[in-house]
């Protein structure tokens, strides 16, 4: 068990463990490098960065996309911006306490050297964004701009209006395009990874379907970087893309990957509230909306019912009459709790009566007072007096407009409502995996040469990841870490030039992967994916969602377990499998999905306590709050799938050397 869980956390104090590695660590010299392939599974943050950084050392790099794009990776999605440790506050940010505030916020389930490492190497990707030409939002004086984040008490959130997200992967894009242009890397779009071959238990490439033509493809690399995202798709209604799978990570745990900590699922507290049954995913209201948006309900419940009946408007309640919850519940953060926090604080609240939609799933985020405060700056800097409250209001908008417009402009075009003049309706819904594929420090999975980085794997975050940490982590893991730590693998690979793809192991995986793909088509059954991915969603998200318990994780088992039956009984994928079909292709990574259910629930029923995300019911405290066991539980779950339906846990041990472990406060 030792081999296969052996975190290579270097030794020494944790603010020299990065420096003296980086400092220590075998090198590949230029000349061998090119004789090297790297293949890269994803395009997103994670693995643009890690192409754009590696081709440019000189390795020889292959990158793999489902997409028609690399620039159509779900990176984009990300709105409200990038963590880093500048302090240009002056607010007493730092290193340390962006690592201690990203500690505290996955409840004490992260390994400390890897976060560590993450807040140091913060400030770097700043620098190389801004170089790039990434149009961060600025201050008055030139300087980048900051906000804030939920679990912060600083300012340290660099944003690009709403799209931060898409702004940085246009600046890594561009730094793999130019690759690409060079011929250092040889881009396969509309190819989606199927399975990993290894030889002799390490990782020697992958089979690849072209999705235009249906042919399989067998590829070589003398290492293999996972860079394929989270699978809250598991859930069917997220906030992700809708192309979001698992199905690269699943295949590398079939080959002996440990999946660690799949049960960790963030649920983002600021969504648009489902509508109904025709929804296929959910539309994300950036938590940076939380700067300047204050939470509430109504008091009293009448107000409620007459919000949910379409009898008064949410303007018509008195502010005396109004429940700023967090902020009486958590005084000292407010509004800016972390996600997990607050998301279960509004589904309290609605569970106990106090929804403000038509099925009393929503509560309101109102930026009135902050529109108001704006505008009387404004009123002040421009010297107007004697100014109405509607015309404050006004001068107000426009500031609020210039932080949030293209966010507010969703919003009413989903919703047919005025953010500016009525407050939004928001509920929780799932966003962010924290668990993933186990990795040690060097990014490495337990099956040598097979890597993973960004959302991918479980390294950073714990139990839950806070804000504007997740493009933080992928661009940290492919420009700063990845190409220090992948040397210390192929120094040792020089020798090796290359195994041919007609070697038996190829043949193998492809056969493998042909006979499932002809399952898939000839079962004919009379129930779509969707019928059966929808179905999956709903056990997962009533069982193993914002609540667990002991007897709805056993039932959800016993059901994925049925559907997973009856999926490769009665699935229905129309069309053939030599071009291009979406449904094929949803079909596989349903099937992949129904897998990862199972485990995901019974990794919630062995964790015996609430921690982050991951909240049983059984396990709280007299005021709801997430009650850990650190005594018993003080660890990473690491699976090994075994046989059908057979996992072997594995843990890693957490040990906490620099930070006092406490009980989670936001009072």
């Amino acid at each position: 068990m030792a081999s296969k869980i052996d975190s290579k956390i270097p030794e020494g104090a944790l603010e020299q463990k990065w420096t003296k590695y980086r400092s220590t660590v075998p090198l590949v010299n230029p000349s061998n490098k090119r004789n090297l392939e790297i293949i890269i599974v994803g395009s997103g943050l994670a693995g643009a960065s890690a192409a754009a950084s590696l081709s440019e050392l000189g390795y020889k790099v292959k990158v793999f996309c489902f997409q028609d794009s690399a620039r159509r990776a779900h990176s984009i999605a990300a709105q409200g911006g990038i963590n880093a440790a500048k302090n240009y506050q002056n607010d007493g940010d730092s290193t340390y306490r962006l690592f201690y505030d990203t500690i505290k916020g996955g409840d004490y389930r992260a390994r400390e050297a890897n976060v560590y490492r993450l807040a140091e190497v913060s400030a770097n990707i700043i620098d190389q964004c801004v170089a790039q030409g990434v149009p961060f939002a600025r201050e008055y004086g030139g300087l980048l701009s900051n906000r804030s984040f939920g679990g912060t008490q600083v300012q340290r959130t660099f944003y690009a209006a709403g799209q931060t997200g898409q702004q940085l992967l246009l600046g890594a894009y561009s730094g793999l395009q130019r690759q690409v242009g060079m011929g250092t890397v040889k881009m396969y779009a509309r190819h989606e990874m199927l399975d990993v071959v290894t030889i002799d238990g390490v990782c020697r490439g992958i089979i690849a379907r072209d999705s235009t033509t249906g042919k399989l493809e067998r590829h070589f690399g003398h290492a293999v970087l996972l860079c394929t995202g989270g699978y809250g798709n598991v859930f069917f209604l997220s906030t992700n893309a809708m192309g979001s799978n698992v199905t690269a990570a699943w295949k590398a745990h079939k080959k002996g990957a440990l999946f660690a900590n799949p049960c960790f699922t963030q649920i983002h507290p600021t969504c648009i509230p489902v509508s109904g049954d025709h929804q296929s995913k959910l539309t994300l209201m950036s938590e940076s909306l939380r700067n300047d948006g204050r939470i509430w309900v109504p008091a009293k419940k009448e107000d409620a019912l007459a919000l949910r009946e379409g009898r008064i408007k949410p303007n018509d309640i008195k502010e005396t009459d109004r429940d700023y919850y967090l902020e009486r519940r958590y005084p000292a953060f407010g509004n800016l709790v972390p996600r997990d926090v607050a998301s279960r604080a509004a589904k309290e609240r609605c569970d106990a009566g106090f929804g403000v939609n038509k099925t009393g799933e929503a509560v309101f985020l109102d930026f009135a007072f902050n529109t108001m405060r704006y505008g009387r700056t404004e009123a002040t800097k421009k010297g107007l007096t004697s100014l109405s409250d509607a015309q404050i209001m006004d001068l107000g908008r426009a500031v609020v407009k210039e932080k949030y417009g293209n966010l507010f402009d969703m919003y009413e075009q989903i919703t047919g409502v005025n953010p500016y003049e009525q407050p939004m309706m928001i509920y929780p819904a799932v966003h962010y995996t924290m668990g993933g594929l186990w990795v040690d420090y060097n990014l490495m999975t337990n099956i040598p040469g097979l890597y993973a980085l960004g959302e991918a794997n479980f390294s950073d975050h714990g139990a839950n990841r806070l804000g504007a940490s997740a493009l933080m982590q992928g661009l940290a893991d492919g420009y700063f870490v990845i190409p220090y730590t992948i040397g210390s693998y192929l120094n040792k690979e020089i020798s090796n030039k290359g195994i041919s793809t007609d070697h038996e192991a190829f043949a193998e995986a492809e056969k493998n992967v042909q006979d499932r793909i002809n399952t898939l088509m000839n079962i004919k059954g009379n129930k779509t994916v969707d019928y059966f991915h929808k179905k999956l969603g709903k056990i997962i998200w009533n069982e193993c969602g914002m609540a667990r318990s002991e007897a709805g994780l056993k039932k959800a088992i016993a059901e994925i377990q049925e559907l997973k039956k009856d999926f490769w009984s009665n699935v229905r994928v129309p069309g053939d499998a030599d071009n291009l079909n979406p449904e094929l292709e949803k079909a596989g990574r349903v099937a992949d999905f129904i897998e990862l259910g199972e485990l995901m629930c019974l990794d919630a029923l062995q964790r015996n306590e609430s921690c982050g995300g991951h909240f049983r019911e059984e396990y709280q405290t007299e005021e709801g709050e997430a009650l850990r066991d650190d005594e018993n539980y003080k660890y990473v779950a690491a699976w090994e799938l075994k046989g059908e339906s057979q996992w072997e846990l594995h843990k890693e041990d957490l040990v906490y050397e620099n930070i006092k472990i406490a009980q989670r406060s936001y009072k």
